[in-house]
Parts: structure tokens; C-alpha cells; sequence
């Protein structure tokens, strides 16, 4: 079963393992190919001057005006005052006829002092340039670049690798000492790699050591994948019977006819009415609230979607606290908190938050990307060990 679960995995853990080492570092490197690529000269030369920052509503409207044929339904609320440039996502706008015009970019970043479009790409479509680079490894890490058919395929490569992490570590005990003192002194050589005992034992030594040492964290990220890849499928109905989720947030099959292109109570209003539920949230649940960071327009269930980093929140990157909106009324319409609410909710955001590498700030970054060449080293090294055996059994016939 390890050999051939493992052979049948290889390839998809080479490209996946290959791909997160350079992910770990996804805001660093696509922000500075951005930078790069923006068409701004002025940027950098007015980092005091952020009292003259205009407003996110103000780039917003400029950005929704330059684009007559899509909606900018995400936007940022409170970029960091070290970013001059402020990101904006569209979505291609229904036209009168009922057809969908096709967006040759689905992402604008915007100077945030002089309101100019200094950059702009359709996210992960590589055919446009180094500047989606990282959006582009980003959909080959998580689907292969095929999509929802990709995603559920790694999702069943992240099933196998996880049953296959607990088959090699029983494979390392020994099975012909008598006693636990025996057993265990036959064990101690699973974590060694003999580097002068020749090329086939050091291959060998460093396929299974490097498994052992590293397990707790290749069987994480095998649990947190199939969490990123099935959750609705896989994670959720099976992590249920041990552990209670919230069901606090709109329910998906809300839907409203006819969509419209904007929220009926407006960007700033909207922003206003989600501030005040997120405070009597954080009032009820006693939190603190951070940072307001991000707002979301969903027409086709007519909700504002404000999202948030608070005292609930491990990832050390962006925040995870999120309320909803009736996006006609501003009533409240639903919540969803990282952390304190639920078992499930809370094991699976520091489970995936460690996947993604977003806790423990550089070290465990560090560690995350070793993990991933770690990752590479023991496929290849399986792999060369059957390969290394069947020639042997070949030459025997």
C-alpha cells in the first residue's frame, strides 16, 4: 500500500510541495512584482504624507467609473498606512440583454494619493505576464490550474496522503524485537541517516528519517488540505461528529431576483451599519475589535460582507471575523467568528492557518517553506527506492 499509494501520489506532492516553499512568501513576492509593474513613478516618494491619502469610497467610485462594464464589489476599508497602492477586485456586470461580458482583468490596484490605475491582471491567468506569477502558483498549488475538477483531485490525493502518513510510521517500528526496551532500540535507528554508508542507505536513511522527524507536520498539512479541498464534502461531515461548527452566516442557496449592480443602502452606509453589529458583537462575545479591513458586495444573495481582524484571530496576516448585512435594509444578517465560538471552527482556522504558514510570524514561516523541500526530498527519495528495487528483482528474473 505505501509503495504504490506513494508512487501514485509523487508527482501531484512534487508540484504541490515545490509550490507552497514559494508560497509561504506570497505577499512579499507579489507585492513586489506589483511594484515592479506599476505604471506610477511617484510611488514610494510620499510615505509622510498619508493625511493626503484619498478615500477608500473615493478610489472606489473613480475605480467603478473606469470600468462602465464591471462592478467593484470587493474593496479594502483600511489599507495599511505603509501601502500606497490599494487593490480592488471586479466582477464582469450583467447587461440589459441578460449576457455577461467577459473582463480582461479581474483585479485593479489604485494610487491611493492620486486615485490613478497603475496596474491591473486577471488573477492567475499567466498569460499576461511575470504579474501573476504568484497568483498563478497559487491556483497550481491548490488545483492544478483545472479548477474545481483539480481541487477535488488533490482533495483525494490529500485523503491518501494522510492514511499513507500513519502506514510509513508504522512501517519504521520493528517487528522482530522481543520486549519494549528491544523494540525501542531497534526504533532509535528510524531517525538516523547513515551519510557514510553508501548512496542506496543514505537514499533510504533520508526517506525514512526525514519522515519521522517531519510527520506531525506532514500529516498536518495531509488533514489541513483535505479541510481546503473537501470541506464541504469530506471535513465537515466527518469533523461533525466530534466537533460542533457555527451556522451563523447567510445561507448559500439565498438568492435575489433580479441582482442589482450595487447595495441599495450605499458603500459608506454599508460600511457604517457592519461596523455597528461587528461593536455589539464584540460587546456580546467579549472581543476586541482591531482593524476594519475589508468589505465585499455579493449580488447574487444581496449581502455586504464586512471583514475584520480581532482579538479572535490567529492569522497573522489578515483577519477572519466576519459579519453580514441585508445589503437593501442593513439589518443584521449573520456572523462568523475564527476562534471561542465553536470546537470545529476553532481547530480548522489554526489547522489551516498553519498550513498557509500565517502563525508564528518568520520562524515558523522558515520552517514551513524546510517543510516543503522536506516534502520533495521524501518523494523523490521514495520514489528512487522503488525504482532501485525493481531493477534489483528485474536482474533476479
Amino acid at each position: 500500500m505505501h509503495r504504490y499509494v506513494g508512487l501514485v501520489m509523487a508527482g501531484f506532492l512534487i508540484i504541490t510541495g515545490l509550490s507552497g516553499v514559494v508560497l509561504v512568501w506570497y505577499n512579499e513576492l507579489d507585492a513586489s512584482i506589483i511594484r515592479l509593474h506599476s505604471a506610477s513613478p511617484q510611488l514610494n516618494t510620499r510615505q509622510d504624507d498619508h493625511h493626503l491619502a484619498l478615500s477608500p469610497f473615493e478610489l472606489r467610485t473613480r475605480t467603478d467609473r473606469a470600468f462602465p462594464d464591471a462592478n467593484v464589489n470587493w474593496m479594502m476599508v483600511d489599507p495599511p498606512a505603509s501601502r500606497d497602492l490599494v487593490l480592488f477586485s471586479l466582477d464582469a456586470k450583467t447587461q440589459s440583454d441578460g449576457t455577461v461580458v467577459s473582463l480582461p482583468y479581474d483585479e485593479v490596484f489604485v494610487d491611493r494619493y492620486s486615485g490613478e490605475i497603475v496596474g491591473q491582471r486577471r488573477w492567475g491567468d499567466i498569460s499576461q505576464g511575470v504579474i501573476n506569477l504568484m497568483p498563478f502558483l497559487y491556483r497550481l498549488h491548490q488545483s492544478l490550474v483545472l479548477g474545481k475538477l483539480g481541487t477535488t483531485l488533490l482533495g483525494v490525493i490529500s485523503l491518501l496522503w494522510l492514511v499513507d502518513c500513519f502506514v510509513g510510521l508504522y512501517l519504521t517500528f520493528p517487528v522482530r524485537s522481543r520486549g519494549l526496551p528491544s523494540r525501542f532500540r531497534q526504533w532509535k535507528k528510524a531517525w538516523k541517516i547513515r551519510w557514510m554508508g553508501g548512496r542506496y542507505k543514505m537514499t533510504f536513511d533520508l526517506h525514512r528519517a526525514g519522515s519521522v522527524w517531519a510527520w506531525i507536520f506532514l500529516s498536518m498539512f495531509a488533514l489541513s488540505s483535505i479541510a481546503m479541498t473537501l470541506e464541504t464534502e469530506v471535513y465537515r461531515p466527518v469533523m461533525s461528529v466530534f466537533m460542533d461548527f457555527q451556522d451563523t452566516v447567510p445561507p448559500s442557496d439565498r438568492h435575489v431576483s433580479p441582482k442589482k449592480d450595487a447595495p441599495e443602502i450605499g458603500w459608506e452606509r454599508g460600511v457604517e451599519l457592519a461596523s455597528s453589529y461587528l461593536d455589539d458583537l464584540a460587546r456580546d462575545q467579549g472581543f476586541k475589535v482591531l482593524a476594519r479591513e475589508r468589505f465585499a458586495y455579493y449580488p447574487d444573495r444581496n449581502v455586504l460582507k464586512l471583514m475584520s481582524r480581532t482579538s479572535l484571530d490567529v492569522n497573522d496576516t489578515f483577519g477572519q471575523t466576519w459579519v453580514f448585512i441585508d445589503a437593501s435594509t442593513g439589518q443584521e444578517a449573520g456572523y462568523q467568528l475564527p476562534t471561542g465560538a465553536a470546537a470545529g471552527d476553532t481547530f480548522t482556522v489554526w489547522l489551516t492557518s498553519l498550513h498557509i504558514a500565517r502563525i508564528g510570524g518568520l520562524p515558523y514561516r522558515v520552517l514551513a517553506s524546510f517543510i516543503g523541500v522536506l516534502l520533495v526530498v521524501v518523494t523523490v527519495t521514495g520514489v528512487l527506492i522503488w525504482w532501485r528495487k525493481r531493477q534489483s528483482r528485474d536482474r533476479t528474473r
